[in-house]
């Protein structure tokens, strides 16, 4: 069987850069050296600590520069040109580099770095730490346009197997407590260039909604996760179901447009995925962000956030989670978070989850007839949108 290739290479400035080729690639495995004249990375940002509530703050100077939606032949994600000396100098399926201006590293350690969880969880006046680790920037394709719901079946197989391999390169790396993959879509997001792409966060230290899902493990118990899944595999809000993930809009959603996907047996991360798993990840998924666009006749607007466990953090409880959220409510009109979400983090959602899911359904079997067969992902017929069981 043809599998998935992965190729390392150094940009000029010395940062990282990683080609994944397609298991049935028709690219030459050579590829082109980064001429451009190397410059001098930024320094790395530094961490302040709220002490109303204990978070660090990354305060990135250096991402006031970043590119801002620039025309596409001047996309600094496609592949370079003479006339568009971009990131990746080659021709390629699927890129992973080390971000330009990064909200995290490029150091891994210095004198102020974070000394551990419990130094980061003390509380204080005027505390600083230097934001070490990593943050990369995953280009699903070199097309100018798109997302990921836009690739082919082979290319997100290919995208999830990067996704796998960064999780394990970053957890490795010193200083780094939780990696998050996440691919924001759409100017309402806050996207800056509209080539298909996603990040990779490896940040210093657990994250905020992470250290809440602990507090929710430890008032209910660590078979938190197994049961959220039970009870919504049960419900009417299931939207697709396969033998390996199901994916469901949640009993408690905050936004008008809310999907969660849950693999079936506990895994931490992607590292713990199996073959088969990924297999039927990359045609779910498609279909799942498929459906969503077809709730509209324009491109829909989301946060497709890779939930996984933190670096040797209650790995045996924290399961692997995809969480997608668009603020879009109608055709035309978007959620805001005004004073009392963005204020006081006390939501108030806008459509019934058990609505949400029944649309979803529809929009999946739309997107399923309007998809030419020849572009249907492998399996398709195995996994069908979910019937609308009794309520839970």
């Amino acid at each position: 069987m043809p599998q998935i290739t992965k190729r390392e290479h150094r940009l000029a400035d010395g940062r990282e850069l990683v080609y994944y080729d397609d298991a049935d690639t028709t690219l030459s495995p050579e590829r082109a050296p980064d001429l451009r004249e190397p410059a001098p990375r930024p320094a790395t940002a530094t961490m302040r600590q709220d002490p109303l509530t204990g978070e660090w703050i990354s305060i990135a100077a250096s991402r006031q520069n970043r590119v801002f939606l620039p025309p596409a032949e001047l996309d600094p994600l496609a592949p370079a040109t003479p006339g568009n000396p971009s990131e990746v100098p080659s021709l390629y399926d699927v890129a992973v580099f080390e971000n330009k201006s990064p909200s995290f590293g490029p150091l891994l350690d210095d004198e102020n770095a974070p000394s551990g969880l419990d130094d980061l969880a003390e509380v204080g006046l005027g505390r600083t730490r230097t934001s070490v680790g990593r943050c990369e920037v995953v280009c699903f394709s070199p097309a100018t346009t798109g997302s990921f719901g836009t690739l082919t079946p082979s290319r997100a197989r290919t995208v999830i197997e990067a996704w796998a391999d960064r999780t394990a390169v970053l957890s490795a790396l010193p200083g780094v407590r939780q990696v998050f993959p996440f691919e924001n879509r759409g100017e309402a997001i806050g996207v800056t260039l509209h080539h298909p792409h996603g990040q990779i966060y490896a940040y210093p230290y657990v994250t905020p909604r992470t250290t809440a899902l602990i507090r929710s493990l430890d008032a209910y118990g660590p078979t938190l996760f197994a049961d959220i899944l039970e009870r919504e595999r049960s419900s009417e809000r299931v939207i697709l179901a396969g033998e390996h993930w199901t994916a469901f809009v949640p009993f408690a959603a905050r936004w008008p447009i809310e999907v969660h996907v849950l693999p079936h047996r506990h895994v931490a991360d992607f590292t713990e995925t199996s073959s088969a798993e990924r297999d039927e990840l990359a045609t779910l998924y498609l279909r799942v962000l498929r459906g969503i666009d077809a709730l509209y006749d324009s491109p829909t607007p989301y946060i497709a956030a890779w939930h996984q466990a933190p670096v040797g953090v209650r790995r045996d409880e924290i399961r692997l989670m995809l969480q997608i959220t668009s603020p879009r409510r109608a055709a035309d009109k978007l959620k805001y978070l005004a004073g009392s979400e963005s204020a006081m983090g006390a939501w108030i959602g806008d459509i019934p989850p058990e609505q949400a899911a029944d649309r979803l359904r529809d929009a999946i079997a739309r997107a399923d007839r309007d998809t030419p067969v020849g572009e249907l992902p492998a399996g398709i017929a195995g996994l069908a949108p979910a019937s609308t069981p009794t309520a839970s």
